[in-house]
């Protein structure tokens, strides 16, 4: 028997009370170890703070080993973008790809589920995001 092809609008339709909120995610991998990777991540952090600061970022950082003790080198960025040509876009102009240190995929993501709790004490400024 054969699966049935389930689209985007099958999708949105049978989610429509949920949040809908469109993202791309980038997985990012070393492409000759971790050598190419640390020298560029200088460069490549102060771009993350950059599109951070444009709103483009909604999140970053490194993918631990199974051992969750170990970095081999990947990590994750979630970005906002119109579509998924300006996402490509967006992750070929990380030096850290641009370089040819690290490779990446681009998936489109849509969020419906989930949440946050963020506490803020205004007496010594300190945060918490659960």
């Amino acid at each position: 028997m054969a699966e049935p092809h389930i689209t985007k609008h099958d999708i949105l339709e049978k989610t429509s009370q949920m949040l809908q909120k469109q993202l791309y995610v980038i997985n990012t991998k070393p492409v000759n170890g971790l050598g190419p990777v640390m020298e560029h991540i200088g460069s490549h952090l102060e771009f993350q703070v950059k599109i951070e600061q444009e709103g483009i970022m909604f999140a970053a950082g490194p993918l631990w080993a199974d051992d969750e003790e170990t970095w081999n080198g990947e990590g994750m960025v979630i970005i906002r973008a119109k579509d998924l040509a300006e996402a490509r876009s967006i992750a070929e102009s990380d030096p850290m790809h641009a370089s040819g240190a690290r490779s990446f995929t681009v998936r489109p993501w849509l969020i419906n589920e989930g949440g946050f709790t963020l506490k803020v004490t205004f007496s010594d400024g300190q945060r918490t995001l659960d």
